[in-house]
Formats: structure tokens, sequence, C-alpha cells
């Protein structure tokens, strides 16, 4: 191999390097079989490799020992006529006449914290009936709710058993929570679609076999296609951890709902991980200086863009969708990936399982800056023009136009106290279409609309401390804090784009100002579930504005014509906007037209219907095609404040109020005043037009 760094990089991203080493066969890792078990590593710069295979995870006699045989495109491989499930191994890689002992990078299981691999015979890890398990039902629109296995069922209060609590198998427990529903059964009761979990492959901050009182957010991968052993009963049998993950998949399909897997490819755990003893230099960046790139912030940066780094990446990912049903990825710091990987990514789930079955979004930005491989784009949210619309990125613009900045917690947004907003709140409801942001979407379908996630402070956190300070109570239910909380969630439910939300944002979750709280203890971090109770008026809320969500098509459009949807949009004073949406699609709806109104002033606001049509979004939704029906401008509704003004009626249709700041998915007349419909102050109100006939 090359003595330099520079000459090491040039040589690894030569053509000549891609030509004689690029792999892309499909059979890396250990394959077993009835009678038949298969051994295989990608390794160029090998001069020997002896495969070690061991009885258990921590024996230290070498129960065998096999010289691999050099094959094509720099592999090795070894061959026994048995079935080796169960066989614990590793890898002496003999690379400048020095033996490095490894992992592999592409083993299916390992041992307990990951240090040796494990010989999985696949099929005989799955649980009754796992082979016909399936994806539930769409029902036309997502609802993501993140969760981290741990914080899920932690609580005492959750009705877990002892022994599943922050563990898979809390996921395959009904019945819970005596007079109130907790985990699963709360899931189904709150209506979300979706669970995103945070990262449970392998990583390595926890002690498999420690105390519960460990805690983890799991951003520091070690074996990336193998389920984390602390979420399992048993962490020193390999096997454990693999059945009963799939069993939680298996659940939560079960219970309707379809499961999200958060996966950090952009760094490892340490440098000296699997991958880099294995092809030393190959699967990282480096600075000019020959240091290690740092634009994750978290030691080393993956180096996507190079054929074989992608080839595993790509590999994984259709690993766990193929063997784990998994229905979808989001992807850590994406803006360290490249466009060309997270679309070769798209196309290969879409062949596989059809188009957008699998649903595929990112953080599309990174810690700092990476250097990228000749000729790749970094999939960063200013190269979304670049990125297939079915690669969703987290809009943080809408999230803090909302709520204010993440980093500074006095810094308020829209809905507690921020002045001057209310052009970038009109460009949000469009899903930054129509201009705005740094980026330009090619449809509402890359948006994930968000206020709150893992990371940061919470949304009730934020709030706190932005309306009452450091010194507030955060277990306090202020009536300003709980209207800000409704309005945040009233706002980003009737954006167009995907909706993602944390888990316990719907019940004030706080973890007390912390905003950082990845190592924290699991008593601050778990979901507290009787704040479900506690907060109950929130709780329904929020399923109120999901069940609304999913009945209104013209919020759920996803196509490049959905801003054109967005109508007469209007600044009516400081903190008080308005706008219609068309709301008919081929998904019949009894409302063929909502007008929405924000309120996040300190007096009620009489707003009235746009008088005049709105000629501009006529011409944008007719020019984009709407199934041969004319969309209907608000200039008919001037007869709101004629005769029948009094009970919401006009010309042939009647307004109905769905949801305002007290109640989501309700259902009744409108009153109009003189002026206009009364919107409260720090609340929304949505109407819709139905007509009569």
């Amino acid at each position: 191999m090359k003595n330099s760094v520079a000459e090491s990089m040039a040589f690894f991203t030569s053509e000549a390097f891609d030509a004689k080493f690029r792999y892309d066969g499909k059979d890396l890792g250990a394959v077993c079989s009835e009678g038949r078990t298969v051994f295989k590593v990608w390794s160029p710069p090998a001069e020997k490799i002896e495969l070690r295979l061991y009885k258990d995870d921590i024996a230290e006699e070498v129960y065998c020992r096999r010289q691999m045989q050099a094959g094509e495109k720099g592999t090795w491989k070894a061959e026994f006529p048995e079935n080796l499930h169960g066989m614990y191994y590793d890898y002496l890689v003999r690379i400048d006449g020095r033996d490095t002992r490894t992992a592999d990078p592409y083993a299916a299981g390992c041992s307990c914290n990951g240090g040796r691999s494990m010989a999985v015979d696949l099929s005989r890890t799955n649980p009754p009936g796992f082979e016909a398990d399936r994806a539930p039902e769409g029902c036309g629109e997502q609802i993501i709710y993140e969760l981290h296995i741990k914080d899920f069922s932690h609580d005492a209060d959750s009705g877990i058993p002892g022994e599943y609590r922050g563990k898979y198998k809390a996921f395959t427990v009904t019945g819970t929570g005596g007079g109130y529903p907790t985990c699963v059964d709360y899931l189904k009761k709150l209506g979300v679609t979706h669970v995103h979990l945070l990262p449970f492959f392998d990583y390595g901050s926890v002690d498999e076999a420690g105390d519960e009182k460990q805690f983890n957010w799991g951003y520091d991968p070690v074996n990336y296609n193998v389920p984390e052993g602390s979420y399992a009963t048993d962490p020193n049998d390999g096997t454990v951890r693999i059945r009963e993950c799939k069993e939680m998949i298996q659940a939560l399909h079960k219970s309707g709902i379809r499961v999200i897997m958060d996966v950090v490819y952009n760094h490892t755990h340490h440098e000296d991980s699997w991958l880099q003893r294995m092809v030393p230099g190959y699967y990282y960046r480096y600075e000019e200086d020959g240091s290690l790139a740092n634009g994750s912030a978290c030691g080393n940066d993956i180096a996507a863009g190079r054929s074989m780094v992608d080839n595993y990446i790509a590999d994984s990912v259709m690993y766990w969708a193929r063997e784990y049903h998994m229905d979808g990825f989001r992807f850590d710091l994406m803006g360290l990936l490249t466009v060309e990987l997270m679309n070769r990514i798209r196309a290969e789930l879409d062949e596989a399982f059809g188009p957008g079955e699998k649903l595929l979004y990112g953080e599309p930005w990174s810690a700092d800056d990476s250097p990228m491989e000749k000729g790749t784009r970094a999939a960063h949210k200013k190269n979304a023009g670049y990125l297939n619309d079915g690669i969703g990125i987290f809009s943080d613009d809408t999230r803090d136009v909302i709520k204010g900045s993440v980093f500074y917690a006095e810094e308020p947004g829209f809905v507690n106290g921020g002045a001057g907003l209310e052009p970038m709140v009109l460009h949000a409801v469009t899903g930054w279409k129509d201009g705005g942001a740094c980026f330009e979407p090619k449809s509402c379908r890359q948006i994930i609309n968000y206020v709150s996630a893992h990371d940061n402070y919470t949304l009730w956190d934020k709030l706190v401390l932005s309306m009452h300070g450091e010194k507030a109570d955060f277990h306090r239910q202020y009536a300003d804090v709980l209207a800000a909380n409704k309005l945040a969630a009233f706002m980003y439910f009737t954006c167009q784009g995907n909706l993602f939300l944390q888990a316990g944002e719907e019940f004030a979750r706080t973890k007390l100002g912390e905003d950082n709280s990845y190592c924290s203890s699991p008593e601050l971090n778990m979901l507290r579930w009787r704040r479900t109770v506690e907060y109950g008026e929130l709780v329904e809320y929020y399923r109120g504005l999901i069940r609304l969500r999913k009945k209104l098509p013209g919020l759920c459009d996803k196509s490049p014509e959905a801003a054109a949807r967005v109508m007469c949009r209007r600044i009516h004073g400081e903190g008080v906007v308005s706008f219609l949406v068309d709301n008919r699609a081929s998904r019949p709806s009894p409302w063929e037209e909502l007008f929405i109104v924000y309120n996040a002033s300190d007096r009620e606001w009489k707003v009235a219907l746009p008088e005049q049509g709105c000629r501009e979004g006529e011409a944008a939704l007719q020019a984009a095609g709407t199934g041969g029906q004319k969309p209907q401008a608000a200039g008919h509704q001037a007869a709101a404040r004629r005769e029948n003004c009094e009970v919401g009626e006009t010309e042939g249709a009647v307004w109905e109020i769905l949801a305002d700041g007290s109640q989501a998915d309700c259902c009744r007349a409108a009153v109009f005043t003189e002026e206009g419909i009364p919107a409260a102050p720090h609340s929304g109100i949505l109407l819709g037009r139905r007509n009569r006939v």
C-alpha cells in the first residue's frame, strides 16, 4: 500500500483501483445454510487472512483456524461443509507484515459488546409467522413518531413487566397502563402511522451486560448489520437480539404501525473500527494534513462517494429492509453522505419494494465541513434539487420560525413572542416551494415538518425557557405555554409536507431544560406515562389534529403542485396570518376549501374571508393540472358577510370550524361577525367550506 495519506487517497479514489478491486457481489459476511457456511471478506491490501472460530463469545481458546483463500477483486473466502449457526469468529489480517485482529464488518450477528462476530442462519432467528409479516396498509398520510427504545418503557408506570422494560420485547406487550393506555396501546390510540426508532444497530457507548442505569441515544455504531444487545433480554446470546428485534417489528406491524430505522452511516464509534482494520484508510476521509476529517463532530467521517463505501452503505440498508422488514430509514447527518449515494439507495429500494413503499429521509446538514470525493455532491439541503423527491429532508426552517432557534433558549419564534416572522410563516405553509429559504425543494414530498426531535430542547422546555426564563418550573402547567404548544402543533400540522413529532411532545415532555441528553440518565430521558393523564387535554388536541390531517387531502398532497393549493396568503397584523387551501383531490373530502388562521397575538382578531379571487393561485393550480376541476377561488366568499353571515353560510355553501385553539377535529358551524371570523389570541382556527348541494 501507499506510504502517505495523500498517496493512499489518490490510489483509493483512482479508476485503476475501482477497476481492479471494486466488488459488487452481495455475499460478503458469513452466510449459513443447510450443509454449508461460507465466510467472505473484502480486503485488497491483505497479504494473508486467518479465520478463527470460537465455540462461544468469551472463549480464549480458538476452536478452529482456517487460512482464507484470495479471490477476485480483493476478496478472501473460506468454506465449510456444515451449518455453523451460532459459531463465533474473528479474523487475523496481515497487512504490511503486521497481523491485526478484527471482527467482520459485514457480520449479521455478534457477541456481547460486539467484539466478535457470529455466524447466523437467519432463518432460525425468525419468530413464528415472521415470514408472512407485512407492513400495514397506509392511510394516505404519514404521521411519524420518534422514539428511543429504552425511553419507551423504562418508566415503571408503563405497565411493562420489569424484565421487558427498555427492551425490544416491550413493544410486544399490550393491555398496559390500567386506567390509561401506555406503550403500543397508546400509539394506536394516538393515531400515528410510523414509529421512528433511534439507532438500534450495535453501538459502542454502553456495556450491553451492564445495569439499566446506562443510557445513550446510540449514534456511535460498531456493527452496522447487527441489532443492539442492550435492548435484548440476553445480550450474551447473539441470536436473542436478532429474534427479539424482529418480534418488535412484527408486533408494531400487527398494531397497524410501520417502523423507521434511524441509521448512522456518516461516522463510526471510533476510527479503530472493523472497517479500518480490514482496509486501513479506505473507509474514512482525511484532511490534506493527514488528520481525520471531522464533519460529524464525532471524531471521524465515513468516506461516502468511494465505490466500496457506497456499496457497503447501500447493501446494509437493503439488508435491513429485506431481513428485518424495515419500512423506512432516517439518515443521521445526511449532509456528510452524497446526493449520488442517496439517489442510488432510493432507486434500489423502489426497485425491490415498489416506488415510495419505503420512506427515506435525513438531516440535510453536517456538523462541519468535510472533504467530498471528486465529482460528488453533499446530500445537503442546498442540494435538495439534485435529490430524488422521494428523499425527505428535515425542515429546520419551519421548526425555527415556529418556536425560535434550537441553539438559543431565550430566542422566540412565531408562537412565543417573536416579531416580524409573518412572511416566513407564509413561506413555511407552502413547504418553502415558493422560496424564502436557502434551498428549493422539488416538491412538498421532500419536506419533513417538525418542531422538536430527540436532540436540542423538547418543545415544552423551549417554550418554558423562552417565555418564563431559566428559573421557571418545567412541571408547572403554564396556560400560556400550553397555548403556545397547541399553536405550534396546529401550525406544522397545517403546512404542506410530511409530519414528524418527538415522542411526548403531545404531553408536554420535559427534560428539565437539558438540551443534549444523549448520555443522561434514563430517568431524565424516559417517557413519563402519567403525563398523558396530567396533560390529557393536550394529548386529545394532538389526537384530533392527527385525525383531521388524515381527512384533508389538500394538506396531504405531496406532488410538485401541492404548493399551488395554498392561496390568498395574507398578513393581517403582528402575529396574525391567514391563507386558503384548495382541498379537492382524487381522495374525497366533505370540504372543498380550507381557510386557516394563525393568531399568535395577545388579542382576538376578526379575520375576513378573502373577497377577491386569488388569480395567481388559480393560474398556478390550473397550469399544474387539477384533474379537470377548476380550482375554487375565494371571490364568491364575499357573501359570507351578507344575509347568512351569522351562521357561516355562503351562496350554495357553508363554512364549518374543524379546529381551533381548544379543539381539533371538531365540526360546528362557523359564526361570522360583520368583520369576519373571530380568531382567539394565541391559537389557530381552521375552517372547511362544505357545499350544500
